[in-house]
């Protein structure tokens, strides 16, 4: 969701209460939609991933031209080479590219729990305890990902996807739903 600063001398804006309701049903509704069919849906966000790698590398090796000293440029260009090699391999094996992406993600949640929980303990004080919880919740998510790889493959992108969208459209009806003057 964009915030915007109410300090700001421009006027301000927020979209009209329908424009907020109307998206965030239109997202809770592809939310659903991407929930029914995980497996389709999966395959869809390992193509949409692919594709902006290789956008991605482009645009990176396009900017390497513009880097001053030639270790920026030969970084940036070994950087934009291989975005858009990882690219071409995810969207010219979607399947494959689904299973690195999967076990890649498996990881990231479980150390980003263990990371968050040591946060947790370092800020108790602090409401940790969310901290906490958020972090067993990521190990949990994590092992149960990778203790069904490969298999979880099948599922796992396109059930976060949809979790996600319906998620954001239920804080985008919120949001819609709030008193204007709250939302200014």
């Amino acid at each position: 969701m964009t915030t915007y600063d109410s300090g700001s001398s421009a006027a301000l804006y927020a979209p009209p209460t329908w424009l907020r309701v109307l998206l965030g049903i239109v997202l809770i509704v592809g939310g659903i939609f991407v929930l029914g069919d995980v497996a389709l849906a999966t395959l869809v966000s390992t193509l949409f991933i692919g594709i902006t790698a290789i956008v991605v590398g482009a645009f990176e090796i396009i900017h390497a031209f513009w880097t001053k000293g030639w270790g920026g440029f030969v970084w940036q260009i070994l950087l934009g080479v291989l975005y858009i090699v990882f690219g071409w391999m995810v969207v010219s094996q979607p399947v494959s590219g689904a299973l690195i992406l999967t076990f890649a993600l498996g990881l990231v949640f479980l150390a980003s729990g263990i990371v968050r929980i040591v946060v947790a303990f370092k800020h108790w004080s602090e409401a940790g305890w969310l901290m906490l919880l958020s972090g067993v919740f990521g190990i949990l998510a994590g092992f149960i990902i990778l203790s069904g790889w490969p298999a979880s493959t099948i599922w796992v992108l396109g059930l976060l996807l949809g979790i996600d969208l319906i998620t954001h459209g239920v804080a985008w009806l919120t949001y819609g739903w709030l008193p204007a003057s709250r939302t200014a």
